[in-house]
């Protein structure tokens, strides 16, 4: 029987790099051992310590790529594809996501800033959130960004804010679709319950109140019904919801150009894991909406939609030192890395799954050992594989994480005291900095001693 192939030999997909486990760059070199971007994942860790962060710029312009090419495919109108910075937000993300044509969304004014820092043009970028600040409004309106109306109360200040500057605001608003989606229950946003959005039966009593403000302006609509998503049919079913909410608007004199149809599209974390393409997604949402326009001949709206996991997540990989074993006869072999829940909260968060390899035996020649790889925090359930198989492991030895792209780097913390990763860019064997690495000194700098406290000492 022929032994069955390991992710790392298996076709790598250029066109869609989302239905990869690996970045597109990864290969094998000559000495049996592990490289990134053209680069040696044991001398980038000589280098700059681990954990450690890496993202492969080759995939990372891929998979915009795909987005740009597919809805200019597929859809015969305006088309702005949007980063979901949350996946990953740094300046250097949202540099290359710009320098890519592409949009962002930030919810937070840490997002906002970082994004145009980091050159994305502040008409591409939209504002998100279900509990905005006043503080966070002021700032997005000031700086020309647009507001998606999530609520009552964000739609009560914003009146007010474009009252106090006497002119005219440019909205948009978030609501529920109702669509369910087969995805943990913890992302699933586009249900009837959910804390973002509007419902869709308040709706036309939302248009008549937009109506009546002096200065706002309803120009699109956003609506997102889930993450991690494999299933192509509640996209399918999006266009007709969504054109039907702007001839709704019409009736109360509301002429919608802009329909955002969220993201959500999955990534392969393991070999199990089996996502639409990002062209059979781009092309389901885009033929919904052109059905949905020209059923009810309407002219097309631009179409924006939010990807962020699937630009992001399969660029990324995450190295870990082994440190200390613990065999338990009969039961499990624990190891230990110098990294865990602070820099990965995904595994103890969702119950998320990965795919690993050991870096100097990446195929995992001659062995079949299980491991459960515990991180190194104060917590039982820091545990990032349960019985993974690996080639025989010993202190030092380093493990490469696939898929950690997304929500690693923005979800990492500093618990137990421990300084985040620094993180890497790959490219045709060249590595740079895109996040310096935390020092422990670098922790105590916003802690305050109280007077009273430095005089009693």
């Amino acid at each position: 029987m022929e032994a069955k192939k390991s992710f790392l030999e298996q076709k790598i997909d250029l066109e869609s790099p989302n239905k990869n486990i690996v970045p597109i760059t990864t290969s094998i070199g000559t000495d049996g051992k592990l490289t990134i971007g053209g680069c040696s994942i044991e001398e980038l860790v000589e280098k700059y310590d681990s954990p450690l962060y890496i993202l492969d710029e080759l995939t990372l312009r891929n998979s915009c790529r795909a987005y740009k090419k597919a809805l200019e495919k597929y859809y015969p109108g305006e088309s702005l594809p949007i980063y979901a910075s949350k996946a990953n937000s740094s300046i250097f993300m949202s540099n290359l996501v710009s320098s890519e044509g592409f949009g962002l969304d930030a919810v937070s004014e840490g997002e906002l800033l970082t994004a145009l820092k980091g050159g994305v043009p502040n008409e591409k970028i939209v504002f998100h959130g279900n509990n905005k600040s006043d503080k966070e409004l002021d700032f997005a309106v000031k700086n020309n960004i647009k507001v998606i109306v999530d609520n009552d109360y964000d739609l009560e200040r914003l009146d007010k804010i474009s009252n106090s500057f006497n002119r005219e605001l440019e909205i948009m608003i978030r609501f529920t679709p109702g669509i369910e989606c087969h995805t943990h229950k913890y992302i699933k946003t586009g249900s009837f319950d959910s804390k973002f959005g509007f419902g869709i039966e308040y709706l036309n009593t939302l248009f008549e109140r937009i109506s009546n403000t002096k200065h706002l302006k309803l120009k699109g609509i956003h609506a997102h019904i889930g993450s991690q998503i494999f299933e192509l049919e509640p996209h399918n079913d999006l266009g007709e919801i969504m054109v039907n909410v702007i001839l709704d608007a019409k009736k109360f004199g509301h002429d919608i150009k802009k329909l955002n149809v969220g993201g959500g599209l999955g990534i392969k974390y393991t070999e199990d894991d089996d996502p639409p393409s990002i062209y059979d997604w781009v092309k389901t949402i885009s033929n919904s909406v052109v059905r949905a326009c020209k059923k009810y001949n309407l002219d097309l709206p631009t179409l924006m939609c939010e990807p962020g996991r699937s630009i992001v997540s399969t660029a990324g990989i995450t190295i870990y030192k082994i440190g200390a074993f613990k065999e338990i006869p009969g039961i499990r072999t624990y190891l230990a890395v110098d990294g865990g829940m602070s820099d990965n909260p995904r595994p103890i968060t969702y119950q998320s799954n990965y795919s690993a390899c050991l870096v100097r035996n990446p195929l995992n020649i001659n062995s079949k050992n299980k491991y459960t790889i515990a991180g190194k925090h104060c917590e039982s359930g820091d545990v990032l594989f349960k019985e993974i198989e690996l080639a025989d492991c010993k202190t030092g030895d380093l493990i490469c994480v696939f898929g950690t792209g997304a929500y690693n780097n923005s979800m990492s913390s500093n618990y137990n005291r421990i300084p985040r990763p620094a993180a890497l860019l790959v490219c045709d064997g060249e590595a740079e900095i895109i996040q310096k690495r935390e020092s422990p000194f670098d922790l105590l700098k916003y802690d305050v001693l109280p007077d009273r406290f430095i005089k009693q000492n």
